[in-house]
């Protein structure tokens, strides 16, 4: 069911990111067999899914912390597999990890510090990440772990936006959050995507995430089940009992 991907004004569209035919485990343990996705420019794509389907280890295989065991990734139609995850981070792929790997322990502004490893200035990077998320902007001081979950959230957020990705990769967004919260952070997600950037979000619940999604695809036991606009993915998942 897979096809070439459009981009939000339904044009056909090269995919910014792509895989191609991953396998990729831990150890002797193979988690995904011959998995292949495609992201297009200025698009959200769902990667949806139970827990133990393998929606973090394709992430990690993108963001170049896991070396597949075969396949291919590429950004803008250049293969990247061999690169490491710095050298993809300084290409335009950032990661937003499980948990949003913030460090609690220092401050809004510290934790934006960070961010400069890929050589963005600081002042560039508060510029953006205030612009984008005003909250915090009175808070440059405050301990990041201080934050409430939401908060933390748009920090993390905030600080791979201030890198001036090509693509993000978002795990798990609205882990240990409130609804309205979480619906405030992908009303964020949707309108950055409107403005250019590709996100590719993984997500355990379904219907938190295709409301923003352009397309979506379902991982289960380390293959691509389904894959589809939101409409399509909405009448696959119901007619198969997954994501209520």
């Amino acid at each position: 069911m897979s096809t070439v991907p459009r981009s939000p004004d339904g044009t056909t569209a090269a995919p910014i990111l792509e895989v191609i035919d991953i396998r990729a485990g831990y150890g002797s343990i193979e988690v995904l067999h011959r998995v292949s996705l495609r992201v297009a420019p200025g698009s959200v794509m769902a990667l949806l899914g139970p827990n133990g389907g393998g929606k973090s280890t394709l992430l990690n295989v993108c963001a170049g912390t896991i070396s597949p065991i075969s396949g291919e990734v590429r950004l803008g139609g250049s293969a990247i597999t061999g690169i490491s995850a710095d050298g993809r981070a300084r290409r335009g792929i950032c990661t937003i990890p499980e948990g949003r790997g913030i460090f609690p322990n220092l401050s809004v502004l510290e934790n934006l510090l960070m961010a400069t490893h890929v050589g963005v200035p600081l002042d560039r990077i508060e510029e953006v990440a205030f612009a984008q998320f005003p909250q915090l902007a009175g808070r440059r001081k405050q301990m990041a772990g201080t934050l409430s979950g939401g908060e933390q959230q748009m920090l993390a957020l905030a600080r791979a936006l201030a890198t001036n990705p090509k693509v993000i990769l978002l795990d798990e967004l609205s882990m240990g959050l409130a609804p309205i919260v979480v619906g405030q952070l992908y009303d964020k997600v949707r309108q950055l995507a409107s403005l250019g950037l590709s996100i590719l979000l993984v997500e355990q619940f379904s219907r938190t995430a295709l409301p923003i999604a352009d397309r979506a695809a379902v991982l289960l036991q380390g293959i691509i089940a389904y894959e589809g606009s939101p409409a399509e993915m909405e009448e696959a998942l119901s007619a198969n009992y997954f994501g209520g």
